[in-house]
Parts: C-alpha cells; sequence; structure tokens
C-alpha cells in the first residue's frame, strides 16, 4: 500500500523550489526556500567539531537574527572541502541572493550527503540562476523541494498547523547518521506568524530538545545537521505558547519520521525511562538502550531477549540501577507485558508473547529504573542488514 502523507498548507509569503542539477541521477538535488520579506530567523546547528562549510557560512548569516532564504543541495555535503568548500558555499548565497535580489547575508546554505568531495559548482550556479522563473506556492513545489533534500530517505517529510490566522509549516530529511545533537538531519520550518528572532531562538532550543535531540539511528553525529525557522510575519502576532505547542507536535512527529526511515529500518521504536532520580539519568539510560546494536537487532529480530536491556542499563555506570527495581514492560501500559528483572515468577510473561509483539512495525517500551519521578522518551529504528548494505556502497 502507497504511503499516505500528511495534507500539505501553503504559508503566505514563502515561495518553493525542488529541481535536478544533475547531481543525482534523476530526483531533485537541489531546493530553495525564499520569503518575499525579510524574516526573522532561528537556528541550531551540529555540535559535531568537524563541521560541514555551509554549517560555517550559516552559523554567521544567522548572527543577527535575520535571513529571507535557504538553498540546499543533496548528493554532496561539502565537509572536509578546506577554503575552497567555505567559498563555494558563500557562491551558493552569493548566486542565491543575486537571482532574488537580495543581500547574500540573507541566505542560508546547507548541503547534505558524501563527505569529502567538492560541490558540482558550475551545476549548482546553473540552478541559483533558474531560480526567479521555478519558484512556486504549490503543495507541489514545497513536495519537490522535500524531495530535493533527500539522500538515503525512503520518502518526504514535512507537517503543518494552523495557530490563529497564522501557518507553520516544517519539512525535515534524515534517514541515517543520526544520533542528535542533533541528528544527517536537516529540518525548516516557515511560519507568516509574527515572533520576534529572540523569543523564536528561545522557543526553538526547546523543541529541537523534546524532538530532534531524542532519536538516533545510528549514534553518528552528522557534520550538516541544522534546523532553522523562519517567520515573516504576515499573518501578525500569534498566542505563543499556543505556537510552541504546535511548533513541538510537528517537530515530534518529523522526528518519529526519521526515526522510522532509519537507513534499512523496518520498524519504529519508542522507548520511556521512567522511576529515574534525575531527567538527565532517564535520557543517559534511554539513550544507552536506543543506541544498543544487540537490542536493536533483537527487535528487528522479534527475539525476546530482555537480558539485553538489562545489560544496556547496567553500563551507565554514572547511573547505578538495582535489579530490584528493574522492569522492562513490552507495549502499551493498558496491554503491556512486563518483565520484572529481579523476580521472573511473578513476571508471568510469554517470551512467545514477546516475539508475537516485536513483530510489529511500531514497538512500544518502558524501562523502569527505580521510583524516581523522571521520566524520558526515545525514538529508533531497528538495525537490519539492509543498513550494513546501505552505508557499505554509499559513495558508489
Amino acid at each position: 500500500m502507497a504511503k499516505e502523507y500528511p495534507p500539505l498548507k501553503s504559508v503566505p509569503g514563502f515561495s518553493w523550489l525542488g529541481i535536478n542539477l544533475g547531481i543525482k541521477d534523476e530526483t531533485p538535488d537541489f531546493g530553495v526556500i525564499a520569503s518575499d520579506c525579510k524574516c526573522s530567523a532561528a537556528g541550531v546547528f551540529t555540535r559535531n567539531n568537524i563541521p560541514g562549510a555551509p554549517v560555517i557560512i550559516g552559523r554567521e548569516h544567522i548572527q543577527d537574527g535575520q535571513l529571507q532564504a535557504i538553498v540546499v543541495n543533496s548528493k554532496i555535503a561539502n565537509v572536509a572541502t578546506g577554503q575552497s568548500g567555505i567559498e563555494d558555499a558563500k557562491n551558493m548565497c552569493r548566486w542565491t541572493a543575486s537571482s532574488l535580489g537580495i543581500a547574500p547575508e540573507q541566505v542560508l546554505p546547507s548541503s547534505t550527503g558524501v563527505i569529502g568531495k567538492r560541490l558540482p559548482v558550475e551545476k549548482i550556479q546553473t540552478g541559483c540562476e533558474s531560480i526567479p522563473g521555478k519558484l512556486g506556492s504549490t503543495p507541489e513545489h514545497i513536495e519537490n523541494f522535500a524531495r530535493a533534500i533527500m539522500t538515503t530517505d525512503t520518502n518526504p517529510k514535512w507537517g503543518c498547523e494552523s495557530i490563529g490566522n497564522a501557518t507553520l509549516l516544517g519539512v525535515a530529511k534524515g534517514a541515517g547518521m543520526i544520533e542528535p545533537d542533533m541528528a544527517t538531519m536537516l529540518s525548516y520550518f516557515v511560519t507568516d506568524a509574527s515572533l520576534s528572532c529572540e523569543l523564536l531562538q528561545k522557543m526553538l532550543r526547546r523543541v529541537v530538545n523534546k524532538s530532534f535531540n531524542r532519536i538516533s539511528i545510528d549514534t553518528d553525529t552528522s557534520t550538516s545537521d541544522t534546523v532553522i525557522v523562519l517567520a515573516n510575519g504576515l499573518a501578525g502576532e500569534v498566542d505563543a505558547e499556543k505556537f510552541e505547542e504546535a511548533f513541538t507536535r510537528i517537530a515530534v512527529n518529523l522526528a518519529k519520521e526519521i526515526a522510522r526511515d532509519g537507513e534499512g529500518s523496518k520498524k519504529l521504536i519508542e522507548l520511556t525511562v521512567s522511576g529515574a532520580e534525575s531527567q538527565q539519568m532517564a535520557l543517559q539510560i534511554a539513550k544507552s538502550i536506543i543506541n544498543s546494536p544487540l537490542v536493536k537487532t533483537a527487535i528487528h529480530g522479534a527475539d525476546p531477549n530482555w537480558g539485553r536491556f538489562v545489560m544496556a542499563v547496567g553500563k551507565v555506570f554514572q547511573y547505578p540501577v538495582s535489579l530490584d527495581e528493574l522492569s522492562i514492560r513490552f507495549g502499551s501500559e493498558s496491554q503491556g507485558m512486563t518483565v520484572n528483572a529481579h523476580n521472573l515468577d511473578s513476571s508471568k510473561v510469554s517470551l512467545d508473547a514477546i516475539s508475537k509483539y516485536l513483530q510489529n512495525n511500531e514497538v512500544q517500551l518502558e524501562v523502569t529504573v527505580g521510583k524516581g519521578s523522571f521520566a524520558e522518551t526515545v525514538w529508533g529504528c531497528d538495525l537490519t542488514k539492509e543498513y550494513i548494505e546501505i552505508n557499505a556502497f554509499y559513495t558508489t
């Protein structure tokens, strides 16, 4: 059955394009978002110590909290390309700005794909020069942009909501090299709400911490991670609290779609760690479990080997957990099956029943580690032989 996508709604004042420049074989590989006017802007970027050239330039351009356009290419990441790569990223901004009649500093560049290769600058320049005649605001234009930023993704990812008179639309890509702070993960949000760049930046950090910083596919932190939000203000002011709630919902859904679309994955895993003595304890243990290759492969194979969860909890050395307080629930709170690690006789759980549950495409788990009041939820995916096949031959 074909995948069903959420409805798309254009945002007044924003135009989009996604076209093929021949960087990839046939699918779109070059995208632009342009606003009719300057926008309040906020962004968060990768914490990798070797960021890509577009991240370096993007950080510079967003410093004053204003942007008017975003330009993106896929297939080549423009990372580890030295000063030449920096100039290529600057040129992407210059060429885009020239086509739109704005300042280069109003353009944020992004690139995603293979590390260590120069961009095909002649193709990029041709694409930038074609921008004015190809921009549009239809759902088709937005979808083409969403496809243009994909690499190993199997499907585009977007979400939108209305908040009063304003609209918020988010588009994301990501399928591998996902262990945020942040996840390659690119995500762009645009809105016609009127919000200051200072408020947007604070809001974005909170939203990212609840969403993109709670997913993991393969524990690798990309060199290109970028999340940007632009607000052109055409719809006027909105209730900031309601806006942040909608922002969070869209971001969490996009984060889950990224986890679901992990390279070669078959299953989405939602894991909650509860009973922790602190938020950091809950998050560290959750990340240990969701990142464990043994846990991920067990879930892929529907193997009810709950001992792997015990191992993943125990290797978080800074937060010791007593076996007497450790339990693992497979399934929802109302219908799940709980294994008490300290007293198997009281569990009365059939391993066959757990195995049957793990055959689902979506797996819900809760690991209780004590009697504390803190809990954290993270999302991930199973680990398959297809993941190895995709990444063993990625550059070829």
